[in-house]
């Protein structure tokens, strides 16, 4: 099973957030969007072994967190308005500090970063790390943090420090064509590509 964890900075906690205005209102809601299709879409169905968590830390009550569990996954589309609509159904549910269900594979919870990285094995993408092209299989992580369009702030940094770092290239991408990098690169040597 492979999990991607996305810090979406200002990604609304509002379930009211409108679906005509995924950038403004929903606080880059597009973006988040974006990266939940990236981690859980195939060209024609869903990567059964795959979790994607969001953390949303935008207003009215920052902590919350989003899990798209690909196992469980029913009707979802990869639009960017059918997930958000996914978020919204997720955030409408009271949470707490436990998972709780908000349909097949849709789970909501409060939560930290910090909180979240003692739950699995994460490394972090960073330019400065190691290339991911040169680890085999079996020393892949399983488990992998990014942020959203926003650098990670001071705290979080502080919080992930002692994380092993990655790097998937020369270039800075966007969160969603990293994800679809990373996932690459573990289909390929799990196929036997490489």
């Amino acid at each position: 099973m492979t999990s991607f964890l996305v810090i979406g900075h200002t990604a609304s906690t509002d379930a009211s957030f409108p679906l005509d205005d995924l950038p403004g209102m929903g606080g880059r809601m597009d973006l988040i969007s974006r990266v939940i299709a990236s981690s859980l879409f195939l060209s024609h169905g869903i990567r059964t072994d795959t979790i994607c968590d969001i953390l949303l830390l935008g207003p009215p009550h920052p902590g919350r967190i989003i899990r798209f569990d690909g196992s469980d996954l029913k009707s979802l589309s990869p639009d960017e308005r059918n997930i958000a609509s996914y978020i919204k159904k997720a955030l409408a549910i009271p949470a707490g500090r436990t998972y709780r269900k908000a349909g097949p594979g849709l789970f909501t919870r409060k939560g930290t970063l910090g909180d979240l990285i003692t739950e699995k094995n994460y490394a972090v993408l960073d330019e400065s790390g190691t290339d991911i092209r040169t680890v085999a299989l079996e020393d892949m992580p399983d488990a992998f943090l990014l942020s959203d369009n926003r650098n990670f702030t001071e705290d979080e940094r502080s919080v992930v420090r002692d994380l092993p770092k990655y790097a998937l290239g020369p270039s800075i991408v966007h969160a969603d064509h990293a994800i679809v990098l990373i996932l690459n690169e573990i289909d390929r040597r799990r196929s036997g590509w490489i």
